[in-house]
């Protein structure tokens, strides 16, 4: 293992901090702090003047999933980049890939990061890997950083013991390197956010996984007041607690939420009909739920959460990039129903019936997870997110080991295909500026929406009689915001009247064509039971909508596997349209949401293997069709006459 020790700045702190410093309980988070200033962590940095606010909001692009050198899984990868790296390199700027090589991101810089490390040891094995550190007397210190890959696996694996038990290691319990790390976060994000410019968020990533089941949220406060440590798995395992430490926090001053992912790896776990408890759910939970969680995140590198074919049999899109094993692990994945969001939507409309209070209203983000304090978001330009583990083409599955010429000798060997991560996704926001308090406030009303890269711009509207609207002008937008509602709300019944949902959506030139618009409609029955439809809105080049399949016509676009050369002819830079359902019932409780679809290109595997020139590995897709998923809006029947 490549190892390179570098004692940084937040850890010479630690000669400063007392060794007995022990781990708080939940409540000592938030009840030792005063409900002032005292022990609230703040910047004092003055906010520059930004460019002029846009009533009818501008759309940002950015991450709110990102980790650096102090998350123990990227640390031991050798990821040494810090946040103030990650930063540079979201603005645009080149960094070095844990491997050696330098990393940029090919379509220019975002608008907004959040780093989220774990909150879990957050620091801890840079203190482990510093001589002369207490941390670096534990007696599998020189394990963890061994060129023998069995003593790091061994040694590795106690970590990962207490993370699944939720139980923090007794040798690690001083908390001094961790409070560094968040001193850093907190610093970094300071020095980085330029109003009007680039916003940054501070966060972290609360890790939960009972018996392996992925229950992690990414907690993204809004501003500068934050507590001096974060709430991790260690003081509870149960999502109700991160939620009741959210408000205690709120109470006081400090506003953050929380934004669940990797859904799908939580074997059914993420969105139950009952509480931690077994209990059903009631209506105090939903609220709770609702009060710290409005969104979740739809798609990053190790797959989408939306949906995938066997809760979804009938949606010919549902196959993309979806997580066949547990995170960590080779095992596979068998429980979905409570593991995708899609799934969440429609069980929301069935407990809002019982209890009165939809869970899981859910507005939708995207990140990359990526722990190289960087991420590609591009299948042309990808370089993996876990250091040195999936650095190179081969070490990542997508050209043959040496000892093998060619898949089929491989495969015919009874060889794994092993895990395959994707390329991670994008969040947009629509916001009137590029500042702290107007992107979070987009979070809030989740007027957001969740990209598995690109940066498609779309916009999202319901409403009754929206004939005329033209998305595409000012006038149009301006209209749509008067007389309609905007992704991630709520519209109500209009007596005699079916809603309306008008829709734009404007390619990233730096990606393909866009091939359709689609609306999907979960809806619960007079019997309580809910179901699904997708339906397309708008089609690519002149198609229309076919009445009885509701789809558009195939537009021919193609790939040649050879090159990864796309159709040149095919697709348009601007689809748009105004859709009315039509098996629309108005005494039913309903929710929309936009799925914008690209013309095919080559998967990050099969560029690759192109560059390689080697045929593309048979067991993975050879191409993806890149998408955005719109926040949805839910239609309620309750003022129907």
């Amino acid at each position: 293992m490549i190892r390179r020790i570098g004692i940084c700045a937040s850890l010479l702190a630690l000669s400063a901090c007392g060794a007995d410093e022990t781990a708080p309980s939940p409540k000592d988070l938030v009840a030792a702090r005063p409900i002032g200033t005292e022990e609230i962590v703040t910047s004092s940095r003055p906010a520059p003047e930004g460019p002029p606010s846009n009533p009818l909001r501008n759309v940002y692009f950015g991450d709110l999933h990102i980790h650096t050198r102090n998350s123990y899984d990227a640390y031991l990868f050798n990821v040494r980049a810090t946040p103030d790296d990650a930063y540079l390199y979201a603005k645009g700027g080149t960094i070095k890939h844990p491997a050696g090589f330098d990393i940029k991101m090919k379509s220019g810089p975002l608008d907004f990061l959040a780093v989220t490390d774990h909150a879990e040891y957050l620091g801890v094995l840079e203190a482990i890997d510093t001589p002369g550190t207490e941390y670096s007397t534990v007696p599998y210190a020189k394990d963890l950083f061994s060129s023998d890959t069995g003593k790091v696996i061994s040694a590795f694996s106690l970590f990962v013991d207490s993370l699944v038990s939720g139980e923090r290691r007794d040798d690690l319990s001083d908390l001094s390197a961790t409070r560094s790390a968040w001193q850093e976060t907190i610093e970094s994000a300071a020095r980085h956010n330029d109003p009007g410019t680039f916003t940054t968020f501070i966060g972290y990533e609360f890790t939960s996984a009972p018996e392996t089941r992925n229950l992690h949220r990414n907690v993204i406060f809004s501003g500068t007041d934050v507590p001096p440590l974060p709430f991790s798995e260690f003081e509870s395992q149960n999502p109700e607690e991160l939620w009741n430490w959210l408000d205690e926090l709120r109470e006081s001053g400090t506003e953050a939420l929380a934004i669940p992912h990797n859904a799908n790896a939580s074997d059914g776990t993420m969105f139950e009909y009952v509480k931690w408890d077994g209990r059903p759910i009631d209506r105090a939970y939903a609220e709770q739920r609702l009060r710290n969680e409005p969104l979740v995140e739809l798609i990053q590198n190790k797959g989408q959460s939306e949906t995938m074919p066997l809760l979804s049999p009938n949606d010919e899109f549902a196959g993309f990039e979806v997580r066949e094993t547990y995170v960590g692990s080779t095992k596979p994945i068998t429980k979905f129903a409570g593991s995708y969001v899609r799934d969440a939507l429609k069980r929301g409309l069935e407990i809002e019936n019982e209890a009165g209070v939809n869970p899981y209203k859910i507005g939708f983000v995207a990140g990359s997870d990526g722990h190289n304090a960087a991420s590609a978001y591009a299948e042309d330009n990808y370089y993996a997110n876990h250091g040195v583990l999936d650095g190179t083409a081969r070490q990542r599955g997508s050209v043959p080991p040496p000892d093998y010429e060619s898949w089929e000798d491989y495969y015919a060997d009874g060889r794994p295909a092993g895990a395959s991560a994707g390329s991670g996704g994008l969040t947009a926001i629509w916001a009137e500026e590029n500042t702290r308090d107007a992107l979070y406030a987009g979070l809030r009303r989740k007027e957001t929406y969740g990209t598995s890269g690109p940066r498609i711009k779309v916009r999202l509207f319901a409403g009754y009689d929206l004939d005329g609207i033209d998305l595409a002008t000012d006038e149009g937008v301006e209209a749509a915001y008067r007389h309609a509602i905007p992704m991630g709300g709520d519209l109500t019944a209009k007596p005699g009247s079916a809603p309306q949902i008008a829709a734009i959506a404007m390619q990233d030139i730096d990606s393909a064509p866009l091939q359709r618009i689609q609306i999907i409609k979960g809806w619960v029955d007079d019997r309580g039971q809910s179901h699904e439809q997708a339906f397309d809105m708008a089609c690519a080049d002149g198609g229309t909508v076919d009445p009885l399949t509701h789809r558009c016509p195939d537009n021919g676009a193609d790939v040649d596997l050879s090159t990864c050369a796309i159709s040149p002819d095919k697709g348009d830079a601007q689809i748009a349209g105004l859709w009315t359902d039509p098996e629309f019932d108005a005494g039913q409780n309903a929710f929309y949401y936009a799925r914008v679809l690209e013309n095919p290109t080559c998967r990050w595997s099969t560029w690759d293997a192109v560059r390689a020139g080697v045929a593309p590995n048979p067991r993975r897709p050879a191409t993806i069709q890149e998408r955005a998923y719109t926040s949805p809006i839910w239609y309620s029947p309750a003022d129907v006459d």
